[in-house]
């Protein structure tokens, strides 16, 4: 039986773990059960497999049922706009799908709500630990009942550092960081493990596309850190992230992996 305890919460944030878990059940279901799983690949060549799918509806179902004026966008289908498009659900129903198909453990469900273009309200799910992060604008962020802060190192040289992309650790200035590197296959997991000080920076790729990023952002935020520019500049919109971190090594982020 899938359990988190959780503090005192939202309507909007118990709306969203709530789906969250009875999504994740199928996901675990069809996990143990890999050799089964049947698999398509999108337009982009992106893995897609029916677990996502499947998560993917229930979410929506969820999400609309308790909400249903919200807006809705999910990497697996179709835009929803709906009668108030000032609110917007985001939706990544399994992100990490590859990690998922060959049964390597890392991997999530994510779920960020936008009130008029403002992320306001995050969830990202890890059901094999059975941890659920969370967090609400202006009331700090969570991993299950416990409430998370980015690390406070200050040094690159004592970080570990989360890179979306293997071309980022390729330059002559971050050779001597290589290991200090990491690339897990699910950067929505990797930015909550950033918001409760488990990985120390994150180096996205160029454009992240919204539902990788949407709850990861607020998470951070909302644990004392700062979403940034390749310049290093706090990011006016989600496409502009480049780096994610405590304020104290951002700048040197900047210096060392962009410039």
């Amino acid at each position: 039986m899938i359990s988190v305890k959780l503090p005192t919460q939202s309507s909007v944030i118990t709306v969203m773990t709530k789906a969250a878990i009875k999504a994740s059940r199928g996901l675990l279901r069809d996990f143990s059960e890999l050799e089964n799983l049947q698999v398509s690949v999108k337009n982009n060549r992106a893995f897609v497999t029916s677990a996502d799918l499947k998560a993917d509806k229930i979410l929506k179902d969820e999400l609309q049922h308790a909400r249903p004026t919200y807006s809705l966008t999910s990497e697996e289908s179709e835009e929803i706009v709906g009668e108030d498009p000032s609110y917007r659900w985001i939706v990544d129903p399994l992100d990490g799908t590859v990690n998922y198909m060959h049964g390597f453990p890392h991997w999530a469900i994510s779920i960020a709500l936008q009130k008029d273009g403002e992320f306001i309200a995050a969830v990202t799910y890890d059901p094999i630990k059975n941890e659920m992060f969370w967090a609400e604008k202006g009331c700090g962020a969570y991993v299950n009942d416990k409430k998370i802060r980015v690390s406070g190192k200050r040094t690159m040289s004592d970080l570990l550092i989360s890179v979306c992309s293997l071309d980022q650790v390729a330059g002559k200035k971050v050779f001597t960081l290589a290991n200090r590197f990491r690339r897990t296959g699910s950067v929505t997991l990797d930015m909550a493990y950033v918001a409760a000080g488990r990985m120390d920076l994150l180096l996205s790729s160029a454009d992240p596309n919204i539902w990788d990023v949407a709850a990861g952002i607020l998470l951070v935020r909302e644990a004392g850190g700062v979403a940034a520019a390749k310049n290093g500049k706090a990011i006016a919109s989600y496409e502009e992230m480049a780096i994610l971190g405590n304020v104290n090594i951002i700048q040197s982020a900047s210096d060392i992996c962009f410039s």
